[in-house]
């Protein structure tokens, strides 16, 4: 700062430029004069030291821009085998559900890394509550993985009633691989110490009957009360007659 105080601004500081370009051509002009200025106290320059000892040692610039990316340290792996990254799952190894693992995102990219070693690489999605799975992530057994299994999940469910139970299972099969959908099944589970188990089974019926198969369903149904309210008796809505619309009996 003081050399560019001294040697460029005081030097320039009575000139008036009448573009960019020109004020830039005057302090590269400065700039040139003070490499190449002798040393007091040693032999040389700033320019000749710089293309006499470092410019030999300095390597290229990177092929490609360096990309901003974004850290998140020690994340432990569900045993859904996904972890998520702005409401987005994506997928590792199955092997390290349980373990501890780092995330650096990118504009265009997510990157897991264990014990210093990248594990998984996908494209960024940020669509809310969907997965990105890599079938190599994935177990090659029926069984995804010896403790957890779709079955179990429901078996566990099917403990605080049939009707969790139920949307236990139509959680599963609504994802295109069961394992997406043992996060909400376990979220569902857990509302039961919070609320009881008779309430989340109330909560769940409910749901299925409006045909809501999630759990921010079940868990709004919840927040608001309406697990206490009677079951909606089916659709009430009805048009008046027109030419256009057509009972069951036309297509007979």
């Amino acid at each position: 700062m003081l050399l560019a105080e001294r040697w460029i601004l005081a030097r320039l500081r009575n000139h008036r430029f009448c573009s960019l370009a020109e004020a830039n051509t005057a302090v590269a002009e400065c700039v040139a004069a003070i490499n190449e200025r002798p040393f007091r106290k040693m032999p040389g320059s700033r320019k000749s030291w710089f293309e006499e000892t470092e410019r030999p040692v300095m390597r290229p610039l990177p092929a490609t821009r360096y990309e901003f990316a974004r850290w998140r340290i020690g994340l432990k792996v569900n045993i859904d085998y996904h972890l998520e990254w702005n409401h987005h799952y994506y997928s590792v190894p199955y092997q390290l559900v349980g373990a501890r693992v780092d995330v650096r995102a990118t504009a265009s990219t997510i990157e897991v890394f264990h014990a210093s070693r990248r594990v998984a690489s996908h494209r960024r999605d940020d669509t809310p509550a969907r997965h990105s799975t890599d079938p190599a992530h994935m177990p090659v057994s029926h069984r995804r993985h010896a403790e957890w299994s779709p079955s179990r999940i429901v078996a566990w469910a099917e403990k605080t009633g049939p009707a969790s139970a139920a949307l236990a299972q139509a959680i599963l099969e609504s994802r295109p691989h069961p394992e997406q959908g043992y996060r909400s099944c376990l979220g569902l589970i857990r509302l039961a110490d919070r609320y009881g188990s008779e309430r989340v089974e109330a909560a769940c019926a409910r749901a299925l009957a409006v045909h809501a198969v999630s759990y921010r369903s079940v868990e709004s149904i919840l927040r608001h009360g309406l697990d206490s309210q009677p079951l909606p008796a089916g659709p009430t809505r009805t048009h008046p007659p027109h030419q256009n619309l057509h009972g069951p009996n036309y297509y007979q």
